[in-house]
C-alpha cells in the first residue's frame, strides 16, 4: 500500500502543478483578450467621435450659414422696402416669401433650427465621446497593469516566460490628442 501512496502523491501534485499553470494560462489569455477588446472599444468611439464632429459640425455649418444669408437678406430687404418703388416691393414679397417657405422647409425637417442650441448638442456629444474614450483608456490600463504585473511576479512570471508573454504596452495620448478639439465658426 505504501508503494502507491508516494506515486499518488507525486501524481497529485503533477496534476495540481498543471491545473495551476493552466489557471495562470487562463488568466493571462484573459487579461490580453480583455485588453484588446477594450481597445476596440476605444477605437469604435474615437472613430463615432471625429464622424460625429464631422457631422455635426458640416451641420452646424450649414445652420449657421442659413440664418446668416437669411438674416442679411431679411435685413436688406427690410432696409429697401422704406424707398422701393412699386415694382421692387413686388421683388421683395416674392424673395420674403421664398424666404419665408425654404425657412418653413428647413424647420420642418429640423424643427429646432437654432445655432446655439446645435452647438450645444454637439459640444455635449463630443464631450460625452471624450468622457467615454478616457474611461475606456482607465480600464485598458488597470488590465495592462495587472497583466504587466502577472508578467513580473512569481510565480506567475515563470508562465509567462514558457508561453512567450510579454509586457502589453500602456495607452498613452499625445497632448494634441487628448486635448477636446476646439470648433470654431
Amino acid at each position: 500500500m505504501i508503494e502507491w501512496i508516494i506515486p499518488g502523491i507525486i501524481a497529485l501534485a503533477v496534476v495540481g502543478l498543471v491545473l495551476w499553470v493552466i489557471s495562470i494560462y487562463n488568466r493571462f489569455v484573459s487579461l490580453k483578450n480583455s485588453s484588446e477588446a477594450t481597445l476596440g472599444q476605444i477605437r469604435v468611439a474615437m472613430k463615432k467621435r471625429l464622424d460625429m464632429i464631422d457631422q455635426l459640425l458640416g451641420s452646424v455649418r450649414s445652420y449657421a450659414r442659413f440664418e446668416k444669408e437669411t438674416l442679411e437678406r431679411v435685413t436688406a430687404m427690410r432696409a429697401s422696402v422704406a424707398t422701393a418703388s412699386p415694382g421692387d416691393l413686388n421683388k421683395v414679397d416674392a424673395e420674403s416669401r421664398s424666404i419665408f417657405g425654404r425657412l418653413l422647409a428647413v424647420m420642418e425637417n429640423y424643427p429646432d433650427l437654432k445655432t446655439v442650441t446645435t452647438v450645444t448638442s454637439m459640444m455635449d456629444s463630443v464631450k460625452g465621446l471624450e468622457d467615454e474614450i478616457a474611461r475606456q483608456r482607465y480600464t485598458f490600463n488597470n488590465i495592462s497593469q495587472e497583466f504587466n504585473t502577472m508578467v513580473d511576479t512569481v510565480p506567475s512570471n515563470f508562465v509567462a516566460r514558457l508561453m512567450g508573454f510579454i509586457k502589453l504596452e500602456y495607452l498613452q495620448f499625445e497632448e494634441a490628442i487628448t486635448t477636446p478639439p476646439k470648433i470654431e465658426f
